[in-house]
């Protein structure tokens, strides 16, 4: 038999289609494979079009007879054309997921992983991986519903980073505690040449973030039973975290118009050109020290101008910081794939094979199984922050950086900015949330 050419096909999809409709409309042409077992359609928003490339170049290399297309989407868009094509029965072979509400909306489409993971990996497969990855990839399964419809392909840490330029320049230290962080956003007052702390609180899942680390850190856990029906999100202790998200603009800690700032791209650029001193992000930030590519900001150039640290305790919380992260991007297999061993095969070598070496080696963000490592570091520094988060800090992430349903993550976010623009005080904003969550628990 003759190989089948070696072929792939990325994308993103604004830059093939006129318009949104045009790409929803072209979804139902292509199915789930060819029909002969040696073509998988891989669909998402992550990870970007260059490092997919050399994941399918990678997979494709060992298995000369296969073939993957695949299309990397804006998130946005791959989410109307995931829609579509599951209403059309014409689902990819390979999908990007998050936890929680994107997996269970497609659940019924979805192929249990559990015996693809066991025949690939053995036994003991879930070793593995992260605990807080599998955790989270079965979030929101119905009672007794153990299968794993999705599968984590990278995780993160969220958590705050400091410019050690900046920082070492003015003698100061990173702050561990809320006095210290108070303390030092005074002693970097940057004159107006940069910002103390700069939060780019323009975005709904920023605030959540940030304000998931403030919680864990009052009452480690305690905002989890409250979305479980368990505790109430008018708890004093919840209403204290709502209060210091507050502090965060009433105290001066936040620069001027913090509530306006994207994070992406704006203090995203902001930051990598040296305009802030600490800004809260995510693990993911190590990607912009790439080695892949070329031409570097001098910060980014091996992590040269960056720390990664934990948010600072709250005073009468907990005495160590919490770790609050979870799932990146996960993978799912469609349940009427054409060839389910080859989706298999490609996923596991994705998660943990040659192609996850791919995906690491360009920084991405972490894997989701443990003793992954980059080929390449570019300073000791990039190693030692590498090191970190994926020996010190992911084995202790507890804390998901998600809730349950789009719902309460909606009602939290809108909460949290009227909060920071002055519109609620804390115990409002408390009840807010709460009377949102017994809306979701009622249906």
């Amino acid at each position: 038999m003759t190989p089948h050419r070696k072929t792939y096909v990325v994308a993103a999809a604004t830059a093939l289609c006129l318009g949104l409709a045009a790409c929803a409309g072209g979804a139902s042409e292509e199915g789930s494979g060819d029909g002969d077992g040696s073509t998988v359609t891989f669909r998402s928003w992550s990870p970007i079009d260059q490092t997919t490339q050399q994941m399918v170049a990678a997979f494709t290399e060992e298995h000369p007879d296969a073939t993957i297309d695949a299309t990397i989407f804006n998130y946005p868009e791959y989410l109307v054309d995931l829609q579509t094509r599951a209403s059309s029965n014409t689902m990819p072979d390979i999908v990007g997921l998050q936890p929680g509400a994107l997996t269970q909306q497609y659940r019924d489409k979805l192929l249990p992983l559990q015996d693809c993971a066991e025949n690939t990996w053995g036994a003991d497969w879930q070793d593995r991986f992260y605990p807080i990855g599998l955790e989270q990839a079965r979030m929101g399964n119905p009672d007794g519903d153990e299968n794993f419809y999705a599968l984590p392909l990278l995780v993160q840490t969220v958590n705050l980073w400091a410019n050690t330029e900046i920082f070492e320049a003015q003698g100061a230290e990173i702050p561990t505690t809320w006095d210290e962080l108070v303390a030092v956003v005074d002693q970097l007052d940057g004159g107006g040449e940069y910002a103390p702390f700069m939060l780019p609180a323009k975005d709904s899942w920023l605030r959540n973030v940030v304000f998931l680390q403030i919680a864990n850190n009052v009452a480690p856990g305690l905002v989890y039973q409250a979305e479980d029906g368990t505790d109430s999100w008018t708890n004093p202790q919840l209403v204290e975290a709502f209060t210091y998200w507050q502090k965060l603009f009433t105290d001066g800690i936040a620069q001027q118009g913090a509530i306006g700032l994207d994070a992406y791209p704006s203090g995203a650029n902001q930051f990598e050109a040296g305009n802030a001193a600490m800004i809260p992000l995510g693990a993911w930030w190590i990607q912009q020290s790439d080695p892949t590519k070329t031409g570097l900001p001098p910060l980014s150039e091996g992590m040269a101008g960056y720390q990664p640290f934990l948010f600072p305790t709250i005073p009468g919380g907990a005495q160590q910081p919490q770790f609050v992260g979870g799932i990146d991007v996960a993978l799912g297999i469609a349940k009427d794939t054409d060839d389910p061993d080859l989706a298999c095969q490609v996923l596991t070598d994705w998660i943990a094979g040659a192609g996850a070496q791919k995906l690491i080696n360009t920084f991405n963000d972490l894997p989701a199984v443990t003793g992954l490592n980059p080929e390449t570091f570019t300073s000791d520094k990039q190693q030692q922050i590498w090191q970190t988060f994926v020996e010190d800090w992911m084995p202790q992430v507890q804390y998901s950086r998600y809730l349950k349903t789009p719902e309460m993550d909606t009602a939290l976010g809108d909460a949290l900015a009227a909060v920071a623009t002055g519109e609620l005080t804390p115990e409002a904003a408390a009840q807010q949330v709460q009377q949102a969550q017994e809306q979701v628990d009622n249906g």
